[in-house]
């Protein structure tokens, strides 16, 4: 079942593919989000410092958003290198086929 072939690639496949990687992507940088301002939080009370907080979070606006856009980039791009190698290079069937 799990090394069956991937079939014909088609734009409905190639579609959702990006879209659930775009969306790993923006949970990867959610998880970079909350352990950069763990640490910067933590960091501040060691040194007794005041941090303002912006709608919730105590990170700049500009640094959330870059992090939102580069989740959602890398997820796009790592979508497209992933749908070449599963797709269209197929190197699954390569690695079967030698066996």
């Amino acid at each position: 079942m799990f090394f069956n072939s991937p079939g014909a690639p088609t734009v409905a496949k190639k579609t959702v593919y990006l879209i659930a990687s775009i969306i790993l992507g923006l949970l990867l940088s959610l998880w970079v989000h909350v352990f950069i301002e763990i640490k910067y939080l933590s960091w501040a009370e060691e040194q007794g410092r005041a941090v303002s907080f912006y709608n919730g979070c105590a990170l700049a606006p500009w640094l959330q958003i870059a992090l939102w856009l580069i989740g959602a980039l890398g997820g796009y791009f790592l979508g497209r290198w992933w749908w070449r190698i599963v797709y269209v290079d197929r190197v699954w069937e390569k690695k079967i086929s030698k066996s």
